[in-house]
């Protein structure tokens, strides 16, 4: 069951008193007629992604011409923001794409922007075409909230050329050879690991990890979605403590100034090594100029074999007066037609269990094994918590990060937030 919270309110008290804007008008233009303008917002995307969804939405147009598909893109804050904005409005799009954990995507469920769309499953074999790691996330709120998109998973990837310039032939398999290739690296000139602090959600990647590792699966669940205690942990204040020691000695300097975008240049271009990113990354590193025999890819080495990831999603608005024709578009995007369009521009591995891996993607062995061999999942925490438990996380995460709070302090400021605001 899913934790009522005062963001739930919050956007109440948005809608209350106008501060939502009417940004999409694809729900009011159709007026409930069949056929029609059906408007998705989405986070901006890289440009193989845009290329892809724009021949997805083409070939759907040619085969449905009484159906528009209009395209609203963001940053990912704006994105975040707009949909809390128009949450329980009908100025909202008909269909939106969000993160499937209980602190994103969850909370627009919770408050009941999310269509039910179980006749939609029903309609369309949907139940038969989805992996069931895809489906676990659409069904974790009772009935099916969204369509899979995307099985992202998360791991380090590491430019091979710069790890022979620096000696390094054999690939870390737990966190001590970790911190042992960082300083390897460092030795050779290379900064070790590439991060942009201003998005926040960038950094904590590494936090999550370190939380993982230094807490273990199980200690780290009921921390991260249970009812641990972050104060009381010895855990937590070593991994605040590797934070910190990453902050002083293997990241890229300024790397608190500068966003994830900025920062992923310095892996295009053969100034950092390593970065935690996910299965879209490589399309991105393609994009920004990499040779794709030059990109590797190892699971952060917690220790717990659990794989770092995520899902993402397209949910229909509740409000939306099109969910027929938004339900038809889902339809065919995650088809396998849809899919071969989308190739591994999104990710490595398709949510359609029927479409093999893309042969343009030079990782996707490597992926598949990683997630074959893998012993569960562990989630990012800013889909873990609610959005006000999110933002004071990254405070504390900066905090750290800025030398302005000690890692041995930082559990427990963190947990009096959450006692706070039960």
């Amino acid at each position: 069951m899913l934790k009522k919270t005062k963001w739930s309110v919050a956007v109440a008290t948005l809608a209350s008193v106008g501060l939502v804007s009417a940004c999409s008008g694809g729900n009011e233009a159709a007026g409930g007629e069949a056929g029609g303008e059906v408007t998705v917002w989405m986070t901006t995307q890289e440009d193989t992604q845009k290329a892809a969804w724009d021949e997805l939405v083409s070939t759907f147009e040619e085969q449905n011409p009484d159906i528009t598909i209009k395209t609203e893109a963001r940053a990912i804050d704006a994105h975040k923001d707009a949909l809390r904005q128009v949450a329980g409005t009908n100025s909202g799009p008909d269909i939106y794409w969000y993160w499937e954990g209980a602190g994103l995507g969850g909370e627009l469920v919770d408050v009941g922007m999310s269509k039910d769309l179980t006749e939609y499953y029903e309609q369309y074999g949907w139940d038969d075409r989805f992996t069931s790691a895809a489906l676990s996330s659409v069904t974790q709120y009772g009935g099916y909230h969204g369509v899979p998109w995307t099985q992202q998973a998360q791991a380090i990837f590491y430019n091979k050329k710069l790890f022979e310039q620096a000696g390094i032939t054999e690939l870390p398999t737990t966190y001590d050879d970790l911190v042992k290739t960082a300083e390897t690296l460092k030795g050779a000139g290379i900064t070790p690991m590439e991060f942009g602090g201003t998005v926040n959600w960038h950094v904590m990647r590494l936090l999550d990890s370190l939380i993982e590792t230094k807490c273990g699966a199980d200690k780290a669940d009921e921390l991260n979605t249970g009812d641990g205690d972050w104060g009381t942990e010895p855990c937590v204040t070593e991994a605040f403590t590797e934070l910190k020691t990453w902050a002083d000695n293997y990241l890229n300097e300024g790397f608190m100034a500068i966003s994830n975008d900025d920062s992923s240049q310095l892996f295009f271009t053969g100034e950092a090594a390593m970065t935690i990113e996910g299965t879209w990354f490589e399309s991105n590193a393609i994009d920004g100029g990499m040779s794709p025999e030059d990109i590797g890819i190892f699971a952060f080495p917690t220790g717990t074999e659990r794989l770092y990831g995520f899902g993402e999603g397209f949910y229909i608005n509740a409000e939306s007066d099109q969910p027929d024709e938004a339900a038809k578009f889902l339809d065919f995007i995650t088809s396998t037609e849809g899919q071969e369009i989308a190739g591994n521009a999104w990710a490595a591995l398709s949510v359609n269990k029927d479409v093999k891996p893309s042969g343009d993607s030079v990782l996707a062995p490597t992926w598949n094994e990683l997630f074959a061999n893998a012993e569960g999942i562990y989630t990012n925490n800013d889909q873990n918590f609610s959005t006000a438990e999110t933002t004071e996380y990254w405070r504390v995460q900066n905090s750290v990060l800025t030398g302005d709070l000690a890692p041995a302090d930082a559990g427990a400021e963190f947990q009096a937030f959450r006692d706070a605001n039960q």
